[in-house]
């Protein structure tokens, strides 16, 4: 496993990342961490799932997920990866996007037993995690330095998979087209987040905001957002 490949990125879709490592068809699935619910819905209509429990710690958040109304096959409920609220062999997958990291540290190794505690036998996590390189991450660094707790996250899921308790499916590196509007979009996007309290004093906020528009051209700022996807089966 590599926490980073600079060689082996390729540009793509997260939809289609899933669609060539598993298919969710018909399936009971676990979203941890589903924030807006923008892979929820994915997962729920696009891939067509059975049902999908998706869990949020951020309570404004849920609130404003508990308000959807056209997903009938969505269950939206407050928890983290920590303490799952669920039987034994419950799912047949269970997905983290981009939210792995956001677990206390100490408790990222509790996380990943309960999520093979609740999958079924040989039943697959899929872990999305962004890396911390490129120019984005040179901006994300000013005002939310990731990558002790991005560290964390890979350490964590090596440690799963040196354990025994999970092996290793699939590893990939992929890069998302992303495009902030306005200086006021990528604020919203990334400083006004519910999520993260982020201590940032006006003087800050304007370096910030200088070092995002040497980015931004008149069809907007444009970046490619690095990730890695870990594949684990539950091991017997």
């Amino acid at each position: 496993m590599k926490l980073n490949d600079v060689d082996a990125y390729r540009t793509t879709t997260e939809v289609a990342v899933i669609s060539d490592l598993l298919d969710p068809r018909g399936k009971q699935i676990l979203e941890l961490g589903c924030g807006a619910a923008g892979a929820t819905r994915t997962l729920a209509t696009d891939l067509a799932a059975a049902h999908v429990v998706a869990t949020e710690v951020d309570r404004i958040q849920l609130e404003k997920n508990l308000e959807i109304t056209d997903l009938p096959n969505v269950t939206f409920r407050f928890g983290g990866a920590e303490a799952i609220e669920d039987a034994d062999e419950t799912y047949d997958a269970v997905f983290m996007f981009k939210s792995l990291h956001h677990v206390p540290t100490d408790l990222m190794a509790q996380g990943l037993g309960e999520i093979r505690r609740v999958l079924k036998p040989d039943g697959l996590a899929y872990f999305s995690e962004p890396v911390y390189w490129g120019p984005f991450n040179d901006l994300l660094r000013m005002f939310n330095d990731e990558r002790e707790v991005r560290e964390a996250a890979f350490a964590a899921l090596t440690d799963a998979v040196g354990s025994g308790r999970f092996t290793l499916e699939a590893e990939v590196f992929f890069e998302v087209e992303d495009t902030y509007t306005s200086w006021e979009d990528f604020e919203t996007r990334l400083l006004k987040v519910t999520h993260t309290v982020l201590d940032i004093d006006p003087a800050r906020h304007e370096q910030i905001r200088q070092a995002f528009l040497r980015h931004l051209t008149p069809g907007g700022a444009y970046f490619l957002k690095p990730h890695r996807v870990d594949l684990l089966r539950k091991a017997a």
